[in-house]
């Protein structure tokens, strides 16, 4: 019986699928019996288009950028990114910030958004405080784990 063709639950794939999106999560996986499905989004792949060298001209840009957020990420007040994708500032183009340095902020407000699969996420602050430092540029392209601000 090597034809054999394993049974695929569609309604299950979009459930976890579904839940990856309420959860932040970038990755699912269930197994039962000899049916294993992995769910994923924004992992890997994205990762693996951002590896590749910059160009000459964004050279001397990503090699200052990348100072900053090794010290950063040591800091307590940091606040990561949960996702790859496209971090935004303001709630629109064009639109005041959501905070600037100095602005006290409460646990759970909006410091900025980050675009990942055409969806708008909201990333909140970690913790009540000051933002003492903004390490993202409007529209720039964030990592997994990347400081985007610290608040102290």
């Amino acid at each position: 019986m090597s034809d054999k063709k394993p049974i695929v639950d569609k309604d299950l794939i979009r459930e976890l699928a579904d839940l990856l999106k309420e959860t932040d999560l970038t990755e699912i996986e269930i197994e039962h019996g000899d049916t294993r499905i992995r769910v994923g989004r924004g992992g890997a792949p994205a990762i693996q288009v951002a590896a590749p060298p910059p160009a000459p001209v964004a050279a001397a840009p990503v090699a200052v950028a990348a100072e900053a957020p090794k010290a950063a990420a040591a800091s307590k007040g940091a606040v990561n990114s949960p996702m790859v994708g496209t971090a935004y500032r303001a709630p629109e183009p064009g639109g005041k910030p959501f905070v600037e340095v100095g602005d006290k902020v409460r646990e759970g407000q909006t410091l900025c958004i980050i675009e990942a699969m055409k969806t708008m996420n909201q990333i909140p602050a970690t913790r009540s405080g000051t933002v003492t430092e903004i390490l993202i540029e409007d529209g720039q392209p964030v990592e997994f784990g990347e400081p985007l601000m610290i608040v102290e």
